[in-house]
């Protein structure tokens, strides 16, 4: 695994104003939107983007995570997309950790967030080729109450092809948790299901005491192309979702997720 520090903006010392968290997941395609590659031009991406823009202001989370997020890249219109959703969506907090960097090529996991973050880390895992880089990104909040409770939010995209690598992924992202001993959000694109007890996703829920939304599911495809439900939100035993919801707005070839958290007063951390 390589730590790279995240790409950070000025400080912001936004807060929770209410009991419950707002939080959403988005693999945006590089800006691609539905076209079969990115290489489009810059208005273009910035048009799609703009589309992006419009349902995260609808939605209005308090995180969003973010998922094939560029930087300047040359497929791309050479410039920053999450800086650019930040600004156009009204995010005063913007983070980014770059995975792929080289060929004039920079793109990554991100955060945009009206919350304020701390104690940020950008990892990218060790080299799977053919595929380019993939990895995460951690930032944590402070939950407010009695007692305020300190929450990891994390970003992650896992290999799309090789369930031997996307478990060695995983166990890469235990190993970073575990050494954090916090409550936890994490979502991202798992490019697998919670199909059986070999699944990265289930090694992760099981190793790290998290639970998803009716995990068994029907009707919750998150990548239409291929009917299947590969974007995920998970959460500690600390947290219950109040609402859950798969959107239906074709931004991406992904669609997002949004849900509303809640504390429970249960204060399990880890396992």
């Amino acid at each position: 695994m390589k730590h790279t520090p995240p790409t950070l903006p000025a400080p912001y010392t936004g807060h929770i104003q209410r009991e419950s968290l707002r939080v959403m997941t988005l693999n945006i395609a590089h800006g691609r939107y539905s076209s079969l590659n990115q290489k489009l031009r810059k208005n273009r991406i910035e048009a799609n983007l703009d589309e992006i823009a419009d349902v995260l202001k609808r939605e209005q989370p308090d995180i969003i995570a973010l998922q094939e997020a560029d930087g300047s890249s040359l497929w791309s219109g050479m410039f920053n997309h999450v800086a650019y959703l930040a600004e156009k969506a009204g995010f005063p907090y913007s983070i980014r950790g770059e995975h792929v960097k080289g060929m004039k090529l920079s793109y990554g996991t991100a955060f945009l967030s009206m919350v304020h973050l701390h104690d940020l880390i950008s990892v990218t895992f060790n080299p799977s080729p053919p595929t380019f880089s993939k990895g995460f990104i951690i930032a944590t909040m402070t939950w407010p109450g009695n007692p305020p409770i300190e929450i990891d939010i994390v970003s992650v995209h896992l290999d799309c092809y090789r369930k031997s690598i996307r478990k060695r992924q995983i166990e890469d992202l235990i190993t970073m948790l575990s050494l954090r001993n916090r409550a936890m959000i994490i979502m991202g694109d798992f490019n697998c299901e919670w199909t059986n007890e070999e699944s990265a996703l289930h090694i992760l829920a099981e190793q790290c005491n998290l639970k998803g939304y009716n995990p068994q599911g029907a009707d919750m495809d998150t990548f239409p192309f291929l009917k299947r439900r590969l974007d995920w939100v998970l959460v500690s035993p600390d947290l219950d979702f109040i609402t859950y919801q798969v959107l239906s707005d074709s931004v991406s070839d992904h669609r997002g997720i949004v849900c509303e958290l809640r504390r429970n007063g249960s204060h399990t951390i880890w396992s």
